[in-house]
């Protein structure tokens, strides 16, 4: 089959995010499972459809100019941002999807509702159409400080290219019942997780990421990557910090962007003013090689999120080996099951998810057995062939291919 992967968000030019991440690897597992695969991804500035090819993937870039993108610029003065978002990208696709049609006739395009790459394009292109659910705007915008219009408004715009495609999948059983009963979709949604290709993980080049980040090498590490938002539960980390440092020598790294300046302006100061036996390090924004040497030089990882789908943060961890202590949030309980490949926290208890680091810290062999099993875990679920070949399954059960 010739098949279109449409997202926005595509290494390295459109950033490293759970979106872009699962278009990576699923790109390459369908080509290598023998089809002919093509992504149409954004730019960063305005440009005419370019394409390259990498690892048998051919991948499109484009970004328009013209009256419409002009014209939406309006919306920033109304603090209407993410939908401004939507739609651009949206006409984007729509554009260059056209176009990319005049040379290839795909059998199916797959696409994000996150994105709204499909509010033209499953309603105009007479293409069949999949679009796979990550992270709602309707579910996820009341965590982020935005206008109570712009969430209406942006849900409103995915909620249109949702309705349009033909088949629907979701990276996790929680997300499909959460788009069933909060969004009204009373569709088939079908569970395809995310999946990790393996050897490509562990081939990335390794640093020695605590010199290179000064992290002491005869402590412990407990590592947090992600942006600091509170949907990611970085809110809840000064009291968790605050709370094993008095007690325990061990530190802290933090790796992602701060969009908000919460390590600056929060939980730096507030660990800076007390007795603590041990350190918090903030790496900033990392590289994926970065991000993959410090899960393998760190000894517990954990996540505190309010809301997840499938994500590729604890997957990572999971691929490393890493004792991982996860929310029981969203579906991060779907990739861990507690005692067995991982602990689980209770959502927004910060003491919770004290506890459960406290297990890891004095317990070298709970630790071990866990990373083990979570490692054991990835391999036998969700490598990125097999998740590709569910949905090639799905795709030509769902879609008569």
């Amino acid at each position: 089959m010739r098949i279109a992967l449409l997202s926005f968000e595509y290494p390295p030019e459109t950033g490293f995010g759970g979106i872009g991440t699962y278009a990576w690897y699923q790109a390459r597992a369908l080509a290598r499972l023998g089809h002919e695969v093509h992504v149409l991804a954004g730019a960063t500035q305005q440009t005419l459809l370019r394409s390259s090819t990498h690892d048998s993937v051919t991948v499109h870039r484009y970004r328009a100019g013209g009256r419409v993108m002009k014209a939406l610029q309006c919306l920033d003065k109304h603090r209407l941002g993410w939908t401004k978002n939507r739609l651009e990208n949206g006409w984007c696709m729509h554009l260059a999807l056209k176009e990319l049609r005049r040379s290839f006739q795909y059998d199916l395009v797959e696409m994000p509702e996150c994105g709204s790459e499909g509010l033209l394009i499953n309603w105009l292109a007479h293409v069949k159409t999949v679009v796979k659910f990550h992270s709602p705007a309707q579910l996820i915008m009341p965590t982020y400080d935005a206008r109570k219009a712009d969430t209406r408004a942006c849900s409103f715009v995915e909620k249109i290219g949702i309705r349009g495609a033909d088949a629907l999948t979701s990276c996790s059983r929680f997300l499909a019942d959460e788009v069933r009963n909060k969004m009204g979709v009373r569709r088939e949604v079908k569970v395809i997780a995310n999946g990790i290709d393996l050897d490509l993980f562990e081939q990335a080049p390794q640093i020695d990421a605590r010199a290179r980040f000064g992290l002491p090498k005869d402590r412990l590490v407990i590592l947090f990557t992600g942006r600091m938002e509170k949907r990611k539960g970085i809110h809840l980390c000064p009291e968790i910090c605050e709370t094993i440092l008095k007690r325990h020598a061990v530190a802290f790294a933090f790796a992602g962007a701060d969009p908000y300046c919460f390590m600056e302006k929060e939980l730096l100061p507030r660990l800076k003013a007390q007795p603590l036996k041990g350190s918090v390090h903030y790496l900033g924004k990392v590289t994926l090689e970065e991000v993959g040497s410090c899960l393998r030089q760190s000894d517990i990882y954990f996540i505190p999120s309010l809301w997840e789908n499938c994500p590729y943060s604890c997957l990572e961890a999971m691929a490393a080996g890493r004792a991982i202590v996860a929310s029981d949030a969203g579906g991060l309980p779907e990739l861990i099951e507690d005692g067995a490949n991982g602990l689980l926290a209770k959502s927004e208890d910060s003491l919770a998810f004290v506890r459960q680091i406290e297990r890891l810290l004095e317990d070298a062999s709970l630790r071990d057995r866990l990373g083990y099993v979570a490692r054991r875990t990835v391999e036998e679920r969700y490598t990125d062939v097999r998740i590709a070949q569910q949905s090639l399954d799905h795709y030509r059960h769902a879609l008569k291919l």
